[in-house]
């Protein structure tokens, strides 16, 4: 026996384990005075405008008014429509740069550079007034009618917008295409693929994991842009906030209003874009990150497990 045994032994008490490590947690006094500091700011930013004549009221009393509502509709018809002309064309103008012809290849670059690098308040502003140098729009035996009925304020806003996402599209289209690695088009042209067969079912479909999240990013952003259509006098929501605001006498209400509105649809947006990303996170990652209800519940449970063992 050691001589540790025979001492227990002797004294008929086991040996005394190691003390228990008092564990202190490290004080973060840097978030406290930051959350103090933003709390403060918070409190003196509502302070500031409880101060000024806002006639709060008025902002429910026009919330669901039935222009605002055709308002809202509009905006998000010229979102949609605008997007699905600026996915299919920044489809089109990606294949076209990354062409070996350079007929082609020019053609796209000269098209991104152009709209990329114009306002596009400058190029809804130009398509609207094109009627002034342009009586007539002639494609041939196609169609042939007077400018000022064939541009519409609405086909106007639809033009400015899609074509000028067109660009931005293309070269978040071209990063995912060259986000594929060339062994995917070498093996499948191996396998006796044609090249369109390859680019629609091998390349887009794995380049979709880094073209979603900014083009989820560029809904987004369309949707807030679609506010500048009103100076080329097509009625949707920012346009109806502002008629209103000047009828009813109360402009800078009506502005919140439509901040409101823009914000509620931006957060609509924003877990559609959440739920899409996650779908096609699938084959790239082990576990697919939680949904929101997910992340709820397993809060949940943490919080009846607390209780249940105190």
């Amino acid at each position: 026996m050691t001589d540790i045994q025979k001492t227990a032994g002797e004294q008929g008490t086991p040996p005394a384990g190691p003390e228990a490590i008092k564990a202190i947690p490290v004080r973060h006094y840097g978030r406290y005075v930051s959350a103090v500091i933003a709390l403060a700011l918070l409190a003196a930013i509502v302070y500031a405008f409880s101060q000024g004549a806002i006639n709060w009221g008025a902002i429910p009393d026009y919330f669901f008014d039935d222009r605002v509502v055709e308002g809202m509709s509009k905006t998000l018809l010229l979102t949609i429509l605008s997007m699905a002309i600026g996915i299919v064309g920044g489809i089109v103008l990606a294949v076209m740069r990354l062409s070996k012809n350079p007929v082609t290849s020019s053609i796209s670059w000269f098209y991104i550079w152009f709209f990329r690098g114009t306002p596009v308040l400058v190029q809804l502003v130009v398509w609207f007034n094109l009627g002034l140098v342009f009586e007539y729009i002639n494609l041939g035996p196609l169609y042939k009618d007077e400018w000022s009925d064939f541009m519409t304020p609405f086909l106007t806003a639809l033009l400015g917008l899609g074509l000028n996402e067109a660009a931005y599209m293309a070269e978040i289209c071209r990063a995912g295409l060259l986000a594929v690695d060339e062994g995917q088009t070498e093996a499948a042209h191996a396998l006796g693929m044609s090249h369109g067969k390859t680019l629609f079912r091998i390349v887009i479909p794995q380049a979709m994991r880094v073209i979603v999240p900014p083009t989820g990013n560029e809904v987004i952003n369309m949707l807030k842009t679609t506010s500048l259509v009103s100076v080329v006098q097509y009625s949707e929501l920012f346009r109806v906030a502002q008629d209103i605001g000047q009828t009813s006498g109360a402009p800078v209400e009506m502005y919140f209003l439509a901040a409101t509105w823009y914000l509620i649809l931006t957060s609509v947006l924003s877990v559609g874009q959440y739920y899409i990303e996650r779908y096609y996170a699938r084959g790239s990652s082990r576990s697919l990150p939680p949904t929101p209800w997910q992340k709820i519940r397993a809060h949940l449970t943490t919080l009846s497990s607390r209780k249940v063992t105190a």
